[in-house]
């Protein structure tokens, strides 16, 4: 609905946002809401939403995003996505980060959980679209990550959290 601000609407944002959607009833805002939670799926437009969701998240006068906000950004937008690694994320920052969330960091982060745990394709794979392992067995940590997301791949080592993929996945069935 492109509202300049979080949990604010205008009135006049909330009518060209519903005309945007053809929404012209309750009725039809029940009907559009499937389509718009598929819509996460798409992966341009999760990316359109997701870069849109900094600024509109972050409070007025603000260049960074409060933590807090950030990691329920992080959590509400990674559930459609099923990043395995969004809590640990959110607890990495929580305890050795605890500062507020700049804009450069935010599309970062999903860059990485892209590489990540993107499923290519083995034979369209090619060095501009190579993943990282699940395990993050070949994570560059001389690669152009910023330091941040480095420190995150050092603490999932250092807590035994990414020794390889099945753990991952187990604890992932366990949550």
């Amino acid at each position: 609905m492109k509202a300049s601000t979080m949990c604010e609407f205008s009135k006049q944002e909330f009518f060209t946002g519903l005309q945007a959607l053809g929404i012209d009833s309750l009725g039809k805002f029940r009907e559009r809401i499937p389509f718009m939670r598929s819509e996460l799926k798409d992966e341009q437009k999760f990316g359109e939403i997701y870069n849109f969701a900094f600024g509109w998240a972050k409070e007025k006068g603000q260049k960074s995003l409060a933590l807090d906000t950030a990691i329920g950004m992080w959590q509400l937008l990674f559930a459609e996505k099923q990043w395995p690694l969004v809590d640990h994320w959110c607890r990495f920052l929580q305890a050795r980060h605890n500062k507020a969330i700049s804009r450069d960091t935010w599309p970062q982060l999903l860059a990485f959980a892209r590489k990540s745990f993107q499923v290519v394709n083995q034979e369209r794979q090619s060095e501009s679209h190579r993943t990282i392992d699940p395990s993050l067995s070949n994570y560059d940590a001389e690669g152009a990550w910023p330091y941040l997301i480095d420190e995150f791949v050092e603490y999932l080592n250092e807590n035994g959290i990414n020794s390889n993929a099945q753990s991952m996945t187990d604890w992932n069935q366990k949550r």
